[in-house]
């Protein structure tokens, strides 16, 4: 077995040498709390929009799918810069690092430009096509326009925060997701209500206050990068295309992508089917998203943290503590989920009250977040796999796996349930789903880790 350095050598970043388990503590602690913080204020927007009426919370709820492609597109070319970047800094390859961040910048503004465009032009038919509630429909443009057609601090905070990342200053990036998010909090119901003499937006004040809090957070991001981030160094002249780069960045960002792309096909799939009951149903299902972020985020917060630690101690030919890495994660993020089972089973009134919930949406939303919940178990594990492929650079299994859990199985299952008139029956489609991914994700990390061993002796023997 390798024995772990206690003692930086020269040179050497602190995810090749620090003992793994303080390394995964000290990075993962900052960013759960960073992603709590951001569930926290995801939270507050439905819960201040849901006393404006059912409606303006049915709004944000439809509104899901389109601003979750937004942030899928953003992450997952932020995952694939933030891989490629730290595998470089573990070769000790300087360029191709300075690349890596200034191409994903460059990015970033790309994808911008395109999503801007989405926003301005194709808010208004979005809703049409899902719901003819005239008032829904007004609500869900003016919040998923301003979103998405000013969506320049979300692209930039997510690139900065994990160029912070990818050299293990979660610290750092923690600072700037809590300034972006306390500052959303602060805006809400100023801007909602009209407080303090502010205009009275409603449901576009929720959106407004979104973007502001992304902008601080985006532009403190940059200013942390040059000013405590010295591994990497942004160039204006660099901020530009470059094809092998791009091309490294997408075989791991794309995957990423389009897995969480899926999650709004799904969330638009599941809106349509549970629509067709009532529009308290989907209530229901918007409200189930915002509540369980706040179980997903922390273990999104240590997978943030894992991938940087495993694809340096890749890239630098350290095959134990990429096993200790994986290890911990995965006993961390069950830990994790078990917390989170047992609050929805025991409390799932008292979380849905958060939303001002109605008599009618307590009788349908109770046993549905108890028969979800149970996913929740199986959950953990898959979402850590999912993100050792993509570190060690096998995103396809992770497609894979999200491909069959949400298209092949999710929706399906749930259509077909729905079939006998039971609403109830479909919120099962859930821990079904769930247990086939479990299947294929014990499979994928298996085959991922045998490669990976084969590859650092290969590496280790030349």
């Amino acid at each position: 077995m390798e024995k772990e350095k206690t003692v930086p050598s020269l040179g050497e970043n602190k995810m090749g040498v620090m003992p793994v388990g303080r390394l995964l503590a000290s990075m993962a602690i900052p960013m759960m709390i960073s992603m709590m913080v951001q569930a926290f204020y995801n939270v507050v927007d439905s819960v201040f929009v849901s006393r404006l009426s059912e409606n303006a919370l049915n709004a944000v709820s439809l509104a899901f799918p389109l601003q979750n492609l937004t942030i899928a597109v953003g992450v997952g070319t932020a995952v694939g810069m933030n891989a490629l970047l730290s595998r470089s800094l573990g070769e000790k390859n300087q360029e191709m690092v300075d690349r890596s961040a200034n191409t994903g910048i460059f990015l970033a503004l790309c994808n911008f430009v395109a999503f801007a465009l989405i926003g301005i032009f194709l808010s208004r038919p979005f809703f049409q096509v899902q719901t003819d509630v005239q008032e829904i429909v007004d609500y869900g443009t003016d919040y998923a326009t301003i979103c998405l057609g000013c969506s320049l601090g979300l692209f930039c905070q997510l690139c900065f925060e994990r160029l912070l990342q990818s050299t293990g200053r979660t610290g750092l990036a923690m600072v700037t997701q809590l300034v972006g998010a306390v500052t959303n909090i602060i805006l809400d119901p100023i801007l909602i209500f009209g407080l303090y003499g502010a205009p009275r937006l409603e449901v576009a004040g929720a959106a407004v206050a979104t973007v502001v809090g992304q902008t601080v957070g985006a532009v403190l991001a940059l200013v942390l990068n040059f000013t405590n981030n010295h591994e990497i160094h942004i160039k204006p002249t660099m901020i530009r295309w470059h094809g092998r780069v791009v091309g490294e960045i997408y075989r791991v960002g794309l995957p990423s992508i389009v897995m969480q792309s899926i999650s709004s096909v799904m969330t638009f799939g599941i809106n349509q089917i549970l629509i067709a009951f009532s529009t308290t149903a989907t209530a229901v299902f918007g409200a189930y998203f915002k509540l369980q972020s706040f179980i997903f985020m922390p273990v999104f917060g240590l997978n943030n943290a894992m991938v940087p630690i495993i694809s340096y101690n890749y890239g630098a030919v350290r095959p134990e503590r990429v096993r200790r890495t994986v290890r911990l994660s995965v006993i961390s993020a069950t830990c994790i989920m078990i917390c989170g089972v047992l609050l929805f089973e025991l409390l799932p009134q008292q979380l849905l009250l958060f939303f001002d919930a109605s008599e009618h949406m307590l009788t349908i939303g109770v046993p549905a977040l108890r028969i979800i919940a149970v996913h929740f178990l199986l959950a953990g594990f898959c979402i850590v796999a999912g993100s050792v492929c993509q570190a060690i650079g096998n995103p396809m299994y992770s497609l894979i796996v999200s491909v069959c859990r949400q298209l092949v199985v999710l929706l399906p299952v749930a259509w077909v349930l729905s079939r006998f008139g039971e609403l109830m029956l479909v919120w099962l489609a859930f821990p079904v789903a769930e247990l086939v991914s479990l299947i294929l994700s014990s499979i994928f990390l298996r085959r991922t880790m045998v490669s990976a061993e084969a590859s650092m002796a290969a590496r280790q023997a030349s």
